[in-house]
């Protein structure tokens, strides 16, 4: 179990929900935004998916980054991402 992030209340990330979504936007194709969260298996697919898909792939990115901000979404904790 991981200890609580002084400054953060406990069941809260330190990341950030804006910088996730920020970075899935813009970097969404390269899996960056999953990558910040700690979804490393996620981050590589979307990876792998764009590379296979010539680009296409990054539509997954974009949609995934507009999801987290509007919804917002959890770190590889399971914790919510902090606003």
């Amino acid at each position: 179990m991981s200890t609580p992030q002084p400054g953060f209340p406990q069941g809260v990330s330190d990341k950030s929900k804006v910088v996730a979504g920020v970075l899935g936007i813009l970097l969404g194709s390269l899996g960056v935004g999953r990558f910040y969260t700690g979804h490393i298996k996620i981050g590589v697919l979307q990876l792998v998916v764009s590379v296979c898909t010539l680009g296409l792939g990054g539509l997954w990115g974009l949609i995934d980054g507009i999801m987290i901000l509007v919804n917002g979404g959890t770190d590889a904790q399971g914790r919510l991402l902090r606003d």
